[in-house]
């Protein structure tokens, strides 16, 4: 990245900003680059233009690239680009012309490279050399302002800079007033560069353990050379007037893969005054599962909160029964604890071979809930028999909350379908939906884990493993078990760091790239299992500026995974939205009256305007990128019909461009961005094996009827929040342009039943339902 400044005298003729006025200006740059053959390539380049001089009302912002390969392409916005030779000129729009002092505004463009592609090292505006007098100067970015960390234990924050450094800076974290008890146990030294400013990194605190019963304080210094520092004020939770010692076991249930090793940790609550040993010892139970290692562990003043592992095998054998064993951790003096494991049996006949479309030739599991559900409503009975997904929502799910089935139940109904189902295999989809920091940028299905929490331990322990371990069971070998691999979570870190803590954060380690490629590991290794990424929809990434960088994120965290692309068998477009399959009635390619119909209102210069075009370039880009050609697509179509009434039938006869647009469009949403239980939206095509060529299925993954969210805030224990676009009165934000949300009034937690929305979605169905 590149960040130049200057304050000078003077104005280049022709410019119309006022006489005498002192031009100064700050340029940040940054491009992100991708390989499309052998030493040549694309990128989209990012640049913030800051004005620090007097106010401007208008501006041209100019630069060189260091080779005649790097060549801008003719998509750009926040300027009116162009290139001569190497220079590059952009001039201000009609709408962002006046610029005041301290103001910024971002501005970008798409390009091409051959050779190289090194950064510009020089910019000017309105004629004058930024650079030199008034440099850039970051500052430091922490997640949070102050951190509470329970005596004994730690706590984290993040670090991130605001801007580009012109060289490496290292960020030290330290105390400068308070409680010595609170110290920087990791991340004290952080190194960003020009390259990873942006990504935030983890500082650890903890408070030791004291006789006192005071919560201290102390303030640490977050900062560097040449960087404006931060901050961070952090609290001890005493523990001493309330806490006895105790033995700390995690997880206390614990599923160990036949001829495989599991573990749980085991620590100590408070720090002891000598050394405490504690011991595992087997109990009734399966005998085939033992102590492997941490039969005996020794804690010490010093390691007593450090988790220890103790390590469970379960020898091969030759049943094919889940056995369980209770393992007893105790220590002299203290309350023992149990720990119950169970053997992932692998005997019986082989899994079925993993074919290339898992729908094709099988018909799809009907959830018994959500049939009983939709028969009882009026009409209902007509769709109560189509194959919609299992959502695993939070850890609960899986066991089943009172009165609702579970995962192993789903699929003891789903084996009972397949028996009747004569010689058709049957495929029953499960979507994976509870990463730690869960929906970073919106609220309504916001999940229960926090990476600051604990949360991808858990999120490993508590959910993927006991997961994988149900679907590995010999009783469902014959099943299809498609796997939905957590919506909305890579996308969010390609358009939401800036602005969402919680997504920066996922950004990290433990974050959303961990996790999917966890999830990936675990699922993959099941012969019967398919997997799917989410891959959000055309309205969130449809812009070459978001496009390009999905694809290397996709790549770059399936790579990652231990069978590297061949982990994936495909990618999920539209789940839980509401953006047409295909818009019949204009092409984005158009124009109206001379005018191009990327430049409507509605498409705002976005290269697609449905799904199906979408899932195609972007199924062509990742084949492109490495990924294996057999890869397939599916479109959630269970809410994207848009039929009844207002449902055009040709194209508007308008020779205006926004009225064009308007009338010929059959998405009837407000804007495109919003998202939450739309109004006026209807039944799409019905779950559909091989739509096309490169497409495995039409899919109905959310279930018609469930809510996306509540429209008032209600009291839950699913750590779902009320989020805005799920309120009718919202008048919007600066993602949907600040439009109305467009929901549904009445509605409940998403998730929930809503009646309303189920029968409009049925009047409103397209095609039709008959």
């Amino acid at each position: 990245m590149t960040a130049a400044s200057v304050a000078a005298m003077g104005l280049v003729a022709g410019q119309s900003t006022a006489a005498n006025a002192a031009v100064a200006c700050d340029v940040t740059y940054s491009a992100n680059s991708w390989t499309s053959s052998p030493g040549q390539g694309g990128f989209t380049a990012n640049i913030t233009l800051r004005n620090t001089g007097d106010p401007l009302t208008s501006w041209s912002l100019a630069f060189d690239y260091p080779t005649t390969t790097q060549r801008y392409s003719p998509t750009g916005w926040g300027a009116n680009w162009s290139q001569s030779g190497s220079r590059v000129t952009g001039t201000n729009m009609s709408y962002n012309g006046n610029l005041a002092t301290g103001a910024s505004l971002t501005m970008g463009f798409n390009g091409t490279w051959s050779g190289t592609n090194p950064n510009p090292t020089s910019f000017s505006v309105n004629g004058t050399t930024c650079g030199g007098t008034n440099p850039t100067v970051p500052s430091v970015v922490t997640s949070a302002s102050s951190v509470a960390v329970n005596e004994g234990g730690t706590a984290t924050f993040t670090a991130r800079l605001s801007a580009a450094p012109s060289s490496n800076v290292t960020l030290t974290t330290s105390r400068t007033s308070g409680d010595t008890d609170l110290s920087v146990s990791s991340g004290a030294s952080l190194s960003f560069t020009t390259s990873n400013w942006n990504t935030p990194q983890t500082v650890t605190l903890a408070a030791a353990q004291d006789s006192d019963t005071a919560s201290g304080s102390a303030a640490f210094t977050v900062g560097g050379t040449g960087v404006t520092s931060a901050t961070v004020n952090a609290t001890e939770v005493d523990d001493d007037s309330t806490t006895a010692q105790s033995i700390v076991v995690t997880p206390t249930s614990v599923t160990v893969p036949e001829g495989g090793t599991a573990g749980y940790t085991v620590a100590l609550a408070r720090q002891p005054s000598s050394n405490v040993s504690v011991t595992s010892t087997a109990g009734s139970g399966d005998t085939n599962i033992t102590v492997s290692s941490g039969g005996s562990l020794t804690f010490t003043t010093s390691n007593w909160n450090t988790p220890q592992t103790v390590t469970l095998a379960a020898a091969q054998d030759s049943d094919t029964t889940n056995g369980s064993r209770t393992f007893t951790v105790a220590s002299s003096g203290l309350t023992s604890r149990t720990v119950t494991a169970t053997e992932a049996d692998d005997d019986g006949a082989p899994p079925t071979g993993h074919v290339e479309n898992p729908y094709a030739g099988a018909t799809g599991y009907v959830n018994p809930d959500w049939r009983a559900k939709a028969a009882a409503e009026p009409g209902g009975a007509a769709v109560a028999n189509t194959s919609t997904a299992v959502w695993m929502d939070r850890i609960a799910a899986i066991a089943g909350p009172s009165g609702v089935m579970g995962l192993r139940a789903h699929l003891d109904e789903a084996v009972t379908q397949d028996a009747a189902n004569g010689s058709a295999p049957l495929t029953i989809q499960i979507v994976i939906y509870n990463l730690p920091n869960r929906d970073c940028s919106a609220l309504a299905s916001n999940g229960e884990l926090l990476i600051a929490e604990n949360g991808f331990n858990r999120y490993r322990t508590e959910y993927i493993d006991p997961i994988a371990a149900i679907l590995r069971d010999s009783a469902y070998r014959n099943l299809r078990i498609v796997t939905i691999i957590e919506p909305d979570s890579l996308p969010n870190l390609v358009t939401n760091l800036n602005s969402f803590p919680k997504c920066q954060e996922a950004n990290g380690p433990g974050g959303y790239v961990d996790g999917v490629r966890y999830a990936l590991n675990q699922l993959h290794a099941i012969t019967n299992v398919y997997t799917y990424v989410d891959a959000a929809h055309h309205a969130w990434l449809g812009w070459d500026s978001n496009f390009n960088p999905s694809v290397n994120l996709f790549y770059s965290t399936v790579a990652g995974t231990t069978a590297g692309v061949d982990s994936v068998d495909g990618f999920i477009v539209n789940t839980a939205n509401y953006s047409a399959t295909t818009e019949p009635y204009f092409s984005v390619s158009g124009s109206v009256g001379g005018q191009p119909i990327r430049q409507s209102t509605w498409v705002d210069w976005n290269y697609y305007i449905d799904e199906m075009t979408f899932a195609r370039d972007l199924r062509s880009a990742l084949v492109s990128r490495g990924f294996r050609s057999g890869l397939g697509m599916l479109i959630d179509t269970s809410r994207n019909g848009w039929g009844g009434s207002a449902r055009p039938s040709g194209p508007s006869s308008s020779t205006e461009l926004n009225p064009f647009v308007e009338q010929s469009r059959v998405d009837r949403r407000i804007h495109a961005g919003n998202w939450c239980n739309q109004n006026g939206a209807g039944l799409g095509a019905r779950p559909t094996a091989s739509p096309a060529s490169g497409f495995d299925a039409y899919v109905w993954i959310k279930p018609p009827g469930e809510s996306d969210g509540a429209s008032t805030d209600i009291e839950n224990d699913e750590g779902k929040k009320f989020d805005r676009m799920c309120d009718p009165t919202y008048t919007g934000n600066d993602l949907n342009k600040n439009n109305m949300s467009g929901a549904l009034a009445n509605a409940p937690l998403s998730g929930r039943w809503f009646s309303a929305q189920f029968r409009q979605l049925l009047a409103n169905a397209y095609p039709p339902v008959n």
